[in-house]
């Protein structure tokens, strides 16, 4: 003990003790629980000593404003691992602990003066520069310090809970005395019933879920409950088991802007109850109409928030949906489920939210978020095998976690554990239970098309988890995806039951169950594969030979990206053989990409049954003419080759609806096409149009384009004839009423910037994303897009007036490019409430621009801010500096710019 009191004389005079609970909203592991809620009390001022200051420090901190959700989050986990101390810390008042003990316990004493001095210094510089905040100079200190300086604290605060988690696990081992029950206002037993109900919360839920993972929801979800629509509507959080629906649903519940919005708010049966406390309990022979009129008149003057998950008792739900329906008070709900139909009352007016399974950046960070311990350098080998493993479900992730926090971070401890991991079957069994009887998304109309069925399929599907998003692109839609690999295996073994699939032992193809043939042949460069002396070997093939592999191929994929002329010959010459022999004449799907200039066979023709040719970076020269011949192909694939003009055979392909030509090499249309031709052509993808590209009363018959990117390319002494021609091209654009994304660039010789003819686009109600390169002819269509734009880039436009004061209107606009010289004003201001929803802006090379403003109330949802080479621009808007973005890149500014 006197010891410990040479410890305490160490620690400056703190203020009266702070009671914790040990029952928290905040996330925690369930081994710091046990440690310490169950550990005796004893006296109290060697806890109070280590463990108030740093908690009294951190709560004043984040109470402040301006500070980054991502730094007072750092600081509440910091203040987590004191308050779990604290038990702990208590036994060691009763027992007399040995020299190691005791280095051990200094060791706390330091991380604790540590931590103290860390906040309390932060704290101290911001209140003493915000008692000067009344100058223009004081101002930009300030803005200077809340970018830097929170930077660097958020440093530290990792740096304190890495010595924290290393001590923990390091703890000294005690022998307790006589245990007595803690007088915090609960009795033991019932602080153990606690502790085994978060347990099995712990073990079956997401709990140690938090913005980690789910701040986009939550703000998706926040923005939506909070507009300013008084009619009913209900938010329906779709997805499996384990995907964190529950967990979304609380930090929705809890969030400060929802509290501070609803009157009344439950979650779960508490508005039952609380009715019932009202208005007693219904008698059992009430009309369904009667049963609804207390819920009715409970809620009549609330604004109320309802949070109920599908597994909760269905009449009671149907009864508050009854009388909540016809409110028009602004009342909310939330409903938990993995079924994507709403209740039949609620058919009208709801929301559908799909909580897809986790990136694998995302997955990463859940995982050390979880983990009890810090992830030592050379495990951190393991990151793809784990992320790739856990396929993206958070219960898998935290399960994970959980799992190898209790093992010693070696690598064979880790191995083991990986190779033993189930990746929870059952619940991967179950999505595809429930997928298997729902059934794939079917077609909802005559009219539909396959593309839309497509993307309701994929949605769905990743809905249900049954596919995982591996990126997102800029807007948030999806750019690729895969199978989750516990679905992988689990889909696997089951269709190898069922004889679906088998898998010869001297190759990588799928092969016919029925007949034992390849039905999918994938390129490996594996000379150990049956295919790899057909393809590159100098085996001798004859016509039986290649039939008894190759009759049956539905499809073609190539892997071999060497370089060189080899492997273009070599698929060349088997493409040839094959088709020469009466193979591939099943032939769907032939993708090359990246293989060098594959020598595609005259015969290539016969593939009548061919719908997707993918030849994207292969640098082919030219296509044969007997494409035309391939009256089922619907996507060509010309992106990265030489090309430079398309066979005239082109026009009698009828069924192509996806053509994407090589930009950069000038790919052009020749000559005019017939009446009637590529009538089902919906992505038209860099095309390049001279003054001799057939535009009007030609390409202009294309009128269910989707998505089309061009480039006009003056030419010398061609003026006149361009004109024609970008009038044309902005008449053909204004007929494309299905015209979902636009890229447009006008440029001369030199690939300067020039003329942009375009008519107003605010009839084009489905247009979502827009690019325009070139100095635009009508700079008032700025003020004329369609509220449906997500995505706009202005490059060399050369406009005169703010666009500010007009884009900042787009209710749905996420992201804005302004770069070279699509502004050549001075000033540009963002009015109070603009942009309501951009979260991406970049500001490139506006070289006259000198100054920005942003009024209070604008550009609330921003996220990401670049800005390059804007050399006159002198400072960022005050608005911002009082904000902390998540991303903040500036690019060859002047060295005296000021954040």
């Amino acid at each position: 003990m006197k010891k410990l009191e040479r410890i305490k004389v160490k620690i400056p005079a703190l203020p009266p003790p702070v009671l914790i609970l040990c029952s928290r909203s905040h996330s925690e592991d369930i081994e710091e629980i046990d440690w310490a809620c169950s550990s005796s009390v004893q006296d109290q001022s060697l806890a109070n000593t280590v463990v108030s200051t740093v908690i009294e420090k951190a709560t004043a901190l984040i109470a402040q404003e301006y500070i980054h959700p991502e730094v007072k989050k750092k600081v509440r986990r910091v203040q987590d691992k004191f308050s779990l101390m604290n038990g702990f810390l208590k036994d060691i008042e009763a027992v007399e602990l040995d020299d190691r003990g005791m280095v051990w316990m200094e060791e706390l004493c330091d991380i604790s003066r540590s931590a103290v001095d860390v906040i309390g210094l932060f704290i101290n510089r911001r209140e003493q520069l915000k008692r000067n905040w009344g100058g223009p100079l004081m101002r930009v200190i300030l803005a200077l310090d809340n970018f830097l300086s929170q930077h660097e604290f958020s440093t530290q605060m990792d740096q304190l809970h890495t010595k924290l988690l290393d001590i923990s696990v390091r703890r000294p081992n005690i022998v307790h005395g006589d245990s007595r029950s803690r007088e915090v206002g609960i009795s033991f037993p019932e602080l153990l019933q606690k502790l085994r109900e978060r347990r099995i919360q712990l073990e079956q839920g997401v709990e140690n879920l938090d913005f980690v993972s789910f701040d986009d929801d939550v703000h998706a979800l926040v923005t939506r409950l909070l507009a300013g629509d008084n009619h009913f509507f209900v938010v329906s959080v779709v997805g499996m088991e384990g995907t964190g629906k529950t967990t979304l649903a609380k930090l929705i519940y809890h969030n400060d802007a929802v509290v501070n919005h609803f009157h009344y708010r439950a979650f779960g049966f508490e508005l039952l109850k609380d009715v019932r406390k009202h208005f007693g309990e219904p008698g059992s022979s009430m009309s369904p109409e009667k049963r609804v009129q207390p819920f009715k008149a409970f809620l009549a003057d609330k604004r109320c928030l309802i949070v109920l998950d599908d597994a909760q008792d269905q009449h009671c739900k149907s009864e508050m949906i009854t009388a909540l329906r016809d409110t028009s008070n602004g009342c909310r709900m939330i409903l938990t489920s993995w079924v994507t139909e709403l209740p039949s009352n609620l058919q009208i007016g709801s929301l559908y939210y799909g909580l897809r399974l986790r990136r694998d950046d995302e997955s990463w960070a859940l995982f050390t978020h979880a983990m009890k311990i810090s992830i030592p350098q050379e495990l951190l080998k393991f990151r793809r095998e784990i992320v790739r493993r856990c396929g993206g479900l958070p219960r898998a992730i935290v399960k994970l976690a959980n799992a190898l926090s209790q093992k010693e971070a070696t690598i064979e401890e880790w191995s083991s554990v990986l190779q033993q991991l189930d990746g929870d079957q059952d619940l991967w069994s179950n999505a595809l239970s429930r997928i298997n009887k729902e059934g794939l998304v079917q077609p909802e109309g005559g009219n539909e098309a396959p593309e839309d069925v497509a993307e309701r399929s994929l949605i769905k599907l990743i809905a249900q988890g049954m596919v995982q998003v591996t990126q997102k692109k800029l807007d948030g839609t999806v750019k690729t995806c895969r199978l989750p690999y516990v679905l992988q295996q689990e889909w696997l073994a089951k269709t190898q039951e069922a004889t679906f699939l088998q898998y010869h032992a001297k190759t990588r193809s799928e092969l016919s169950p029925s007949t034992g043939l390849i039905r999918r042949l994938v390129d490996h460069l594996d000379n150990e594969d049956v295919s790899f002396g057909h393809i590159h070997g100098d085996e001798n093939t004859t016509s039986t030979s290649l039939k008894s592999h190759y009759q049956d191929v539905l499809s073609v994929l190539s892997f071999d990206a060497r370089e060189g002329s080899k492997p273009g010959e070599d698929v060349g010459n088997f493409l040839h053989e094959c088709i020469s022999s009466s193979c591939f004449l099943l032939l769907q799907v032939l993708d090359l990409e990246h293989v060098f200039r594959p020598k595609l066979p005259k015969q290539l023709g016969k593939l009548t049954r061919l719908r997707y040719l993918g030849l994207r970076w292969t640098f082919l020269q030219m296509l044969p003419s007997s494409i035309s011949k391939l009256q089922n192909l619907q996507t060509l694939d010309l992106k990265h080759t030489y090309i430079d003009s398309l066979p005239s055979s082109i026009w009698k392909v009828q069924q192509l609806r996806h053509l994407y030509l090589s930009e950069s090499y000038r790919s052009k249309f020749m000559p005019r096409p017939r009446v009637g031709s590529l009538t089902s052509l919906q992505t038209l993808w860099g095309l390049f149009v001279d003054e001799e590209t057939p535009v009007k009363n030609g390409l202009d018959r294309l009128v269910n384009i989707r998505k089309l990117s061009l480039t006009c390319r003056l030419t010398p002494s061609q003026d006149e004839a361009m004109l024609q021609q970008l009038e044309a091209v902005s008449n053909w654009v204004l007929k494309l009423k299905h015209l979902q994304s636009l890229r447009l660039k006008s440029d001369d010789a030199d690939n300067q910037p020039w003329d942009l003819d375009l008519k107003p686009l605010s009839g084009h109600a489905n247009l979502s994303s827009v690019y325009l390169l070139g100095r635009l002819k009508n700079p008032s269509i700025v003020s004329e897009f369609p509220e449906s734009l997500t995505d706009l880039t202005l490059s060399g436009s050369r406009l005169t007036e703010d666009p500010m004061q007009t884009l900042d209107k787009l209710p749905n606009l996420k992201i804005l490019r302004l770069l070279s010289k699509s502004f050549v004003g001075k000033e540009m201001l963002c009015s109070l409430g603009g942009f309501p929803k951009l979260r991406i802006l970049k500001l490139w090379k506006l070289e006259l621009l000198e100054e920005w403003n942003v009024e209070e109330g604008a550009l609330q949802a921003l996220h990401d801010l670049e800005i390059r080479s804007c050399l006159k621009l002198k400072m960022l808007p005050q608005g911002l500096t009082q904000r902390t973005l998540w991303n903040l890149k500036l690019t060859d500014m002047p060295n005296d710019f000021t954040t």
